[in-house]
């Protein structure tokens, strides 16, 4: 089974969106599920995770009805609010949906570079086992030294780090500083990674599937193929690349793998990290 582990769908409005630019007017329009099927009929894909774009519990109440109506969003990562122990009832309420397969929140965009250390939010990430829920690991390169602080305090709850980590991605000029600290923190079983997101960390006019290459690379032996999936972000990816691109740009870097490694990384670790179509 094929699944892309990493999409959104927004119905856009001058408000909820903070995080759009003038520099995401590609993408300032409406996304749904039937813009996306034919997307991955083209690519022989069969299901997906939606992903929250909003940090609102009404977007996780919205993705899952959409995945109610649309049974190839395989599973939901949505959003309730960690930090407060009012949000607990909203984790009940959508825990009891199984198709709620784990949660987010955009560490990246918080003020505090230590977010992910503060005692109120990891007690709230605490609360995510219980209900047998991932948490999706949002940051860019530079929170890396404290997201491994983070999960060795939460050494049996599941992880999945979106976008490989957010790199700085330029050609002539490898992030190491990326390179040493997911290695460091892929050391941790519990954690596994979304190869997804690469092309829009390109800071270059161009990409190409060779200036990826490193970074594919890098994540692969950190991880291996057990613990890595593949995620488009679309439509974010549309900013640098439609989504049948960046299909075939991923069918580039795992082409010299067994089948047994692209099977897995295709949607074998999706399938097992989210539990998808298994009752939990």
């Amino acid at each position: 089974m094929m699944i892309d582990s990493h999409q959104h769908f927004w119905v856009i409005n001058d408000t909820d969106y903070v995080w759009m630019t003038d520099a995401h007017d590609t993408i300032r329009r409406d996304f749904l599920p039937d813009d996306l099927e034919p997307l991955l009929d083209a690519a022989g894909i069969d299901g997906t995770v939606a992903v929250q774009a909003r940090q609102m519990v009404e977007e996780t109440a919205w993705l899952l009805e959409l995945a109610r109506l649309h049974p190839r969003i395989r599973g939901v990562v949505g959003w309730v609010p960690l930090c407060d122990r009012a949000g607990e009832p909203w984790l009940e309420r959508f825990a009891a949906d199984p198709r709620l397969v784990g949660v987010r929140h955009v560490v990246h965009d918080e003020p505090d570079d230590f977010f992910i250390l503060r005692a109120d939010f990891d007690e709230g990430v605490r609360r995510l086992a219980h209900h047998g829920l991932v948490y999706d690991i949002l940051i860019f390169a530079r929170h890396l030294p404290q997201t491994i602080t983070f999960v060795d305090r939460h050494p049996d709850q599941p992880f999945v780090v979106d976008h490989v980590a957010k790199p700085t991605i330029v050609r002539g000029a490898f992030d190491r500083m990326w390179a040493l600290g997911v290695r460091d923190l892929a050391r941790r079983e519990n954690v596994a990674c979304k190869v997804s997101g690469m092309v829009t960390e390109v800071r270059d006019a161009a990409w190409d599937v060779e200036l990826l290459r490193p970074y594919f690379d890098t994540v692969l032996e950190a991880f291996g193929p057990s613990r890595l999936m593949v995620g488009s972000d679309w439509p974010v990816c549309l900013l640098r690349a439609p989504y049948g691109e960046w299909a075939a740009a991923f069918d580039r870097l795992v082409g010299e793998l067994s089948a047994v490694e692209q099977a897995a990384i295709r949607g074998g670790t999706a399938c097992r990290v989210y539990g998808l179509g298994v009752p939990r």
